[in-house]
C-alpha cells in the first residue's frame, strides 16, 4: 500500500515539476533566450516565484515524519500546487521550435539524474524529497540547461548565419537599407516597403523580425532572387547589438528615425542608445546615404559632421513635410525638398507622428530615383501598423490599438491622437516598462499628459501603475472617471460598460504587456 501511495506521489510531484519548468521555459522564450532578461523579469515579478517555496516547503516539512500520512499529506499539497498554478491562456503562447526542444532535452536529462542519486543514495523517501527540491529549483534547473546548451545554440547560430551570409554573397546587386530607432523604425519599414514597390522588387523584414536570428531567418525563408532592396529593421536593448546585424547584413544605406529613453533598463543611459542608433551609420561606407529625423533633439545633438540627408517637420531640413492637416478621416501635408520642389499627399493614416514617418521613407524612396509625383499613389495606399495606432471600428466603438511596447514619445503621440476624435475618449493602459530608474518619473509624467486628452481613464495592474495614478490626481483628474483592473480582459469590458451618454466611444489600448511581466 505504501509504495503504491509512494508512486502516486511521484507522479504527483512531477507532474508539478514538469508544469513550473514549461512554464519557466515560456517565460525564457518570450525573453529572447536572455539569460539577463530572465534574471530582471524573475527579479521584477519575485511573487510568481512563491508557489515553488510555499508548496516544497510545507511538503519538506510533512516528508520528515515520513510514513503513509506523510506521503499523503504531500499528495494533497501538490494536488493543491497543480490546481493553483494552472497555467492561463498566454497572449503569445510558447512555440516548441528545435531550440526549446533541445532545452527540455537537457533538462530531462537533469532531472533523471537527480532523482537517479536520490534514489541511490537514500531510498524512496530521499527520491519524494529530490522531486520535491526539484520543483523547489526549477527556474534555476531552467537557467542551469540554458547555461548548458549555451556552445551547442552558439554553433546552431553560426550555422544559420553563415547560410545567411552565403546567400547575401549571392545577390551583391541587391541593395540593403538598416532601418533603427528607438521608436518609429517599424513603421517606417512598412512605409519604405510600400514606397519603394513603385519601382523596385522589396523584401522587408516581416513583424519584428528585427534581432539578428530573425533577420538571418528572414534572409534565409524569404529572400528571392528577384529582391532588388532588402530593408532591415534593426532593434537593439544593448550595446553593439546594432553593430552585430550590420556585421551580417552590411547595409548600404541607412534611417535612424529616433533616439529616446527606451530599453533604459538595459541600456542604462541615453548615451548609450545614442551610441548604439548611431552603430548604423558607423557600419555605411563612405558612398552610404544615411537619412536622419532632425525633428530628434538626440540625432541632431549626436550626429556630428557626418555627412547625412535629413527629413522633418519642425526643423530645417532635405525634406520638410508643411501644411499638415490632421481630421478623423486621415491627414493631408505638404512635401518640400530643399531645392524648391513640392508635392501634396493625402494619407488614411492619422497623426502627425505619421507624417513625420512617412517623409522619412519618402526621402529614401526619392533619392532612389522615385519621383515625388510617383509616390502619391503609394501614400494613399499606407495602411496602419499592426498594434501601432491601428482603427478598428465595431460599430459601438472605435479601437485605436497601440498596444506594441510604448515609450514616452508614442505614448504623447497617441493621446494626441486620441484628442482629435470627437467622442467619448478612453484611454486603457498598464503604462510603460523597461525605463529603469526612470520609469516611475515618465509614467507620472504620462499620467498628467493623458488627464488633459481622455474622458475615462483604465489602468491595468495595481502596482505598476501607481505612478500614472499619481501623476492623474496631480493633475486634478476626477477620482470617478479613473478605473483600476487587474488585468486587459476586466479593463476592456470595463470600457465597454462605461456610460458615454450616447457618445461614440474611442477606445484606445495604449501598450499590452506581454507574459514575461
Amino acid at each position: 500500500m505504501e509504495n503504491l501511495i509512494f508512486i502516486i506521489n511521484l507522479i504527483i510531484i512531477m507532474t508539478a515539476y514538469v508544469m513550473s519548468q514549461i512554464a519557466q521555459i515560456h517565460m525564457f522564450q518570450l525573453n529572447s533566450y536572455q539569460l539577463h532578461s530572465h534574471i530582471y523579469r524573475m527579479r521584477d515579478n519575485i511573487s510568481r516565484l512563491l508557489p515553488n517555496v510555499i508548496f516544497p516547503a510545507a511538503s519538506l516539512t510533512a516528508l520528515l515524519f515520513k510514513g503513509i500520512s506523510a506521503l499523503l499529506i504531500t499528495d494533497i499539497i501538490f494536488v493543491i500546487a497543480i490546481i493553483s498554478t494552472m497555467p492561463k491562456k498566454a497572449k503569445k503562447p510558447l512555440v516548441y521550435t528545435a531550440r526549446v526542444k533541445r532545452q527540455l532535452v537537457t533538462t530531462a536529462i537533469l532531472t533523471v539524474a537527480v532523482l537517479a542519486v536520490c534514489g541511490a543514495c537514500g531510498g524512496k523517501y530521499a527520491l519524494v524529497s529530490g522531486a520535491v527540491i526539484l520543483y523547489l529549483l526549477s527556474p534555476v534547473v531552467t537557467m542551469i540547461a540554458a547555461i548548458i546548451n549555451k556552445p551547442i545554440e552558439k554553433q546552431v547560430s553560426n550555422h544559420y548565419i553563415n547560410d545567411a551570409k552565403r546567400i547575401l554573397a549571392s545577390m551583391n546587386r541587391m541593395k540593403i537599407i538598416g532601418v533603427t530607432g528607438s521608436y518609429g523604425k517599424t513603421s517606417v519599414k512598412y512605409y519604405l516597403n510600400t514606397l519603394l514597390k513603385a519601382k523596385y522588387n522589396v523584401l522587408m523584414t516581416p513583424g519584428s523580425f528585427n534581432t539578428p536570428m530573425g533577420v538571418v531567418r528572414t534572409i534565409r525563408e524569404y529572400l528571392k532572387a528577384s529582391d532588388e532592396i532588402f530593408v532591415c529593421e534593426m532593434g537593439a536593448r544593448h550595446v553593439g547589438d546594432i553593430k552585430e546585424i550590420c556585421d551580417l547584413v552590411h547595409p548600404h544605406d541607412g534611417i535612424i528615425t529616433s533616439v529616446g529613453p527606451q530599453h533604459l533598463e538595459t541600456f542604462k543611459t541615453l548615451d548609450n542608445i545614442k551610441g548604439t542608433k548611431f552603430e548604423l551609420a558607423d557600419s555605411l561606407s563612405s558612398e552610404g546615404l544615411l537619412f536622419l529625423n532632425m525633428d530628434d533633439e538626440n540625432i541632431r545633438s549626436y550626429v556630428g559632421s557626418r555627412k547625412h540627408i535629413g527629413y522633418s517637420i519642425h526643423h530645417d531640413s532635405d525634406y520638410m513635410a508643411k501644411d499638415i492637416s490632421v481630421s478623423q478621416r486621415g491627414t493631408t501635408f505638404t512635401v518640400v525638398k530643399k531645392d524648391g520642389e513640392t508635392c501634396e499627399y493625402s494619407t488614411k493614416l492619422i497623426g502627425e507622428h505619421n507624417v513625420l514617418n512617412i517623409v522619412g521613407a519618402i526621402a529614401v524612396a526619392n533619392t532612389y530615383g522615385i519621383p515625388l509625383e510617383s509616390l502619391k499613389p503609394q501614400v494613399r495606399k499606407l495602411e496602419c501598423v499592426p498594434h501601432r495606432l491601428e482603427l478598428k471600428d465595431n460599430g459601438s466603438a472605435v479601437i485605436i490599438d497601440d498596444a506594441y511596447n510604448s515609450n514616452p514619445t508614442g505614448a504623447k503621440a497617441a493621446l494626441d491622437v486620441l484628442s482629435i476624435f470627437d467622442g467619448y475618449r478612453i484611454l486603457v493602459t498598464p503604462g510603460m516598462v523597461e525605463l529603469g530608474e526612470s520609469q516611475d518619473k515618465l509614467n507620472k509624467e504620462f499620467g498628467k499628459q493623458a488627464a488633459q486628452s481622455a474622458d475615462y481613464i483604465i489602468l491595468v495592474g495595481r502596482k505598476q501603475t501607481e505612478p500614472i495614478a499619481e501623476g492623474l490626481r496631480e493633475a486634478g483628474y476626477p477620482e470617478e472617471k479613473l478605473h483600476i483592473a487587474d488585468n486587459i480582459n476586466q479593463a476592456i469590458n470595463q470600457a465597454y460598460a462605461v456610460n458615454s451618454g450616447g457618445a461614440k466611444k474611442f477606445i484606445l489600448l495604449e501598450n499590452d504587456l506581454p507574459d514575461n511581466y
